[in-house]
């Protein structure tokens, strides 16, 4: 048998490639024939057994239930279903259960816009948080419309029917796959892997004879207390564990390579306190979210600014807080600007009152070896351990890993570009709900919602079944998010690119967000819509066997 005129015993990895994607569309126009009611074989038509929804929501932590109160809200009359791989709402804040997991964003702009955050805590803990989340799914209706260990794989869009087919793995070890069409999907999954943190290939690992944990999975009894414990890593999961941890271990060492800019706030926000005893709620939750976003505003451009101004601001409050003569420049002076990372926030102080207190204590690094008792640094030294915790950081994910398809062509999300940071060059009817980050996840993410909101409506009201941001040739690329973290670094090439001007152009700037996502022109020329039968769909390519 000859495949296109030619064929070898020991294809070349080039040709392997070419024929791997031939067989790949082939398939998918095998998929988006038998859709559209053909069989291949026969004219017979084929019994759809597709469930359809006007909006799939795919994931249910804080982004999706918001997601799905913008729609009962704005949305009326649309049908629509959340799907979520795990068996729990809640997302992060149903994993990650390590000790004094905490938001590192105030509750006042981390909660959802229509639901004011009335504890008092405006850096709060994992579980209140959570609980949160589960009160907003409660009161909206939305707890039904869940369909847990429902995993999306992959989405294929069929312009000539207007819809996607998601392709799910539902149940638990030996999940049996369905298919569910939408009209329109609404990615609310994060951006990082929910089966297993990054963590460094470490030499001599497996000589430690103690116990070694990652944050991201935390056994639920482990026993620390009276223990000697080292952290590895200087983000914010390791500024949250180790003052956490010191309250009952014997000593907790943090183990940086390099250090991290570390801000102290005030766990409880007395301005809002007052607000809530001489207003509304509803009033005193917008004037304080306003507050904390222009403080977190003046903050970015001070630093991108003025970056020696802030680094001195930022000095002087862990000069207050450290014990005198404490070494600053080596333990907590980073090589990089402000906001080039994100700030790493401890409520109260809490890392500084752990330091000052004896209780533990800041090593900067590197690994030379991993030991039977620890950790052997470069510098020879070795730190004795019972406990190594990995705080090493996240492996990001786009989309949740899920594969897309236009029209039977494959989409590759790093040759796609971000329309005004939520949409996908070229694939219609599909938007991301991610947050800032360089201020709190939600902020973004409902702006997101509230867009989609108006979309739809204005869909609707104009007869259109798609919308599909074009990409304009002339735009020139930059990476998605702009941060040095090593965790972004990573998988940066994995994500969609952004673009060098507006509407492609990732401000990260909550102001300028409002004036395009709640009141910019949907029909900008650069989003394109159309009605049902309008779009040509491209042929598939014909396969020489």
């Amino acid at each position: 048998m000859a495949l296109c005129g030619w064929w070898s015993p020991r294809p070349s990895e080039r040709s392997s490639r070419w024929i791997s994607g031939q067989w790949r569309r082939l398939a998918a126009g095998v998929r988006q024939a038998c859709r559209a009611g053909v069989c291949l074989e026969s004219d017979s038509p084929m019994e759809p057994s597709n469930e359809h929804f006007d909006v799939l929501i795919v994931g249910a932590g804080l982004s999706g239930i918001g997601a799905a109160c913008h729609l009962q809200r704005n949305c009326q009359g649309r049908s629509w279903a959340i799907v979520e791989a795990r068996d729990r709402l809640g997302g992060t804040w149903d994993l990650f259960k390590y000790p004094g997991i905490r938001s590192d964003s105030d509750m006042y702009t981390l909660g959802y816009s229509f639901k004011p955050w009335r504890e008092a805590k405006a850096i709060a803990d994992g579980s209140s948080i959570l609980r949160y989340v589960e009160q907003t799914a409660r009161e909206n209706g939305v707890q039904e419309r869940i369909r847990y260990r429902h995993r999306a794989v992959r989405a294929e869009w069929d312009s000539a029917r207007a819809r996607w087919t998601v392709t799910v793995e539902r149940g638990g070890d030996t999940p049996e796959t369905v298919e569910l069409t939408c009209s329109f999907l609404l990615m609310c999954g994060g951006y990082y892997r929910y089966d297993g943190g990054y963590t460094p290939r470490f030499p001599g690992i497996e000589r430690f004879s103690g116990e070694l944990v990652h944050p991201q999975h935390w056994p639920e009894h482990l026993d620390y207390a009276g223990r000697r414990v080292v952290v590895i890593g200087s983000g914010a999961t390791a500024v949250t564990l180790v003052p956490a941890m010191a309250r009952s271990a014997a000593h907790v060492t943090m183990l940086q390579r390099s250090p991290s800019y570390v801000v102290s706030l005030p766990g409880e926000d007395r301005i809002a306190d007052a607000l809530r005893r001489a207003l509304p709620a509803k009033t005193a939750y917008a004037i304080t979210r306003w507050k904390n976003v222009l403080r977190t505003m003046v903050s970015v451009q001070l630093s991108r600014r003025r970056p020696e101004l802030m680094k001195r601001l930022l000095r002087a409050g862990l000069e207050r807080q450290l014990p005198a003569g404490y070494d600053i420049d080596t333990h907590f002076k980073p090589r990089y600007n402000p906001w080039d990372q994100r700030l790493c926030l401890v409520p109260d102080g809490d890392l500084f009152r752990a330091i000052s207190g004896g209780r533990a204590s800041v090593v900067t690094d590197e690994i030379d070896t991993f030991t039977e008792g620890g950790v052997k640094l470069s510098s020879g030294a070795e730190l004795e351990a019972d406990v190594i915790v990995t705080a090493t950081g996240l492996s990001l994910q786009a989309l949740g890993g899920i594969e897309l398809a236009v029209d039977g062509r494959e989409m590759e999300l790093g040759r796609t570009m971000t329309y005004k940071g939520m949409m996908l060059s070229d694939v219609p009817n599909l938007a991301i709900a991610l947050g800032y980050t360089n201020a709190s996840w939600t902020l973004k993410c409902d702006l997101t919602c509230e867009y989609v909101c108006r979309l739809l409506n204005h869909m609707a009201a104009r007869g259109y079944s798609s919308c599909t941001p074009r990409r304009d040739p002339t735009v020139g690329e930059l990476p998605f998010i702009d941060f040095s973290s090593g965790y972004v670094l990573r998988a940066i090439d994995k994500f969609p690119k952004q673009g060098a001007r507006a509407p492609w152009r990732l401000y990260q700037n909550y102001a300028l967000d409002i004036l395009s996502l709640r009141r910019g022109a949907l029909e900008d020329g650069v989003l394109e819509f159309a009605k049902a039968g309008s779009v040509a769909v491209d042929a598939v390519e014909p396969v020489a066997i």
